[in-house]
């Protein structure tokens, strides 16, 4: 039998549990172990990121932020390609099915820049395939420009430019990202 004593002990240690979440384990474990995601960290790209064969390899579990990205953007709806408008792009990212897995959507400006270094381009080394590059490299996010709602933010990921904004009307390339908590670019 619990005394109350006991019982009020449990719960403090319960919640300092929960307070403060254990640091990463820095030494492999059996199985996968994917380090827990903190912004806060920058890793090598050959450890940063991980193409995942139980999603037949068709996405990427970035390390540094916990997010699962398409890995071969286009490769989903080749009849649409990997460019369209921005709400065909928002809309096939929904719909989209990759590594028998729903829940895709468009990514922020900031989940999409974290793909970037800081030269604008993605790390050497990067198991990304289809990535445009040049002056057409630059991808939608789901971030509407504030106070031009008609505008939305594009990043650069394969060279050509960093980061800037154009019309929902003009055609870009798109990558999907699944996970991570993003934002609804229909909320204002």
């Amino acid at each position: 039998m619990i005394t109350r004593i006991q019982r009020t002990v449990l719960g403090v240690l319960a919640i300092a549990a929960l307070a403060y979440p254990a640091a990463a384990q820095t030494t492999t474990a059996v199985g996968p172990y994917y380090a827990v995601p903190s912004w806060d960290q920058t890793l090598p790209t050959n450890t940063r990121f991980v193409v995942l064969s139980n999603m037949d390899s068709k996405a990427v579990l970035d390390r540094e932020t916990g997010l699962v990205w398409e890995r071969a953007p286009g490769t989903f709806f080749p009849f649409f390609g990997s460019q369209d408008n921005w709400r065909n792009a928002l809309e096939l990212c929904r719909q989209m099915s990759l590594g028998n897995r729903k829940g895709w959507r468009l990514p922020t400006i900031e989940e999409l820049s974290s793909l970037v270094t800081a030269a604008g381009t993605l790390p050497a080394g990067h198991p990304f395939e289809n990535i445009a590059a040049g002056e057409f490299s630059t991808y939608w996010s789901a971030t509407l420009v504030p106070y031009a709602t008609q505008f939305v933010y594009v990043q650069a990921l394969g060279g050509g430019g960093g980061q800037g904004s154009t019309t929902q009307d003009d055609v870009n390339p798109y990558i999907c990202v699944r996970g991570g908590v993003g934002v609804s670019a229909f909320t204002r």
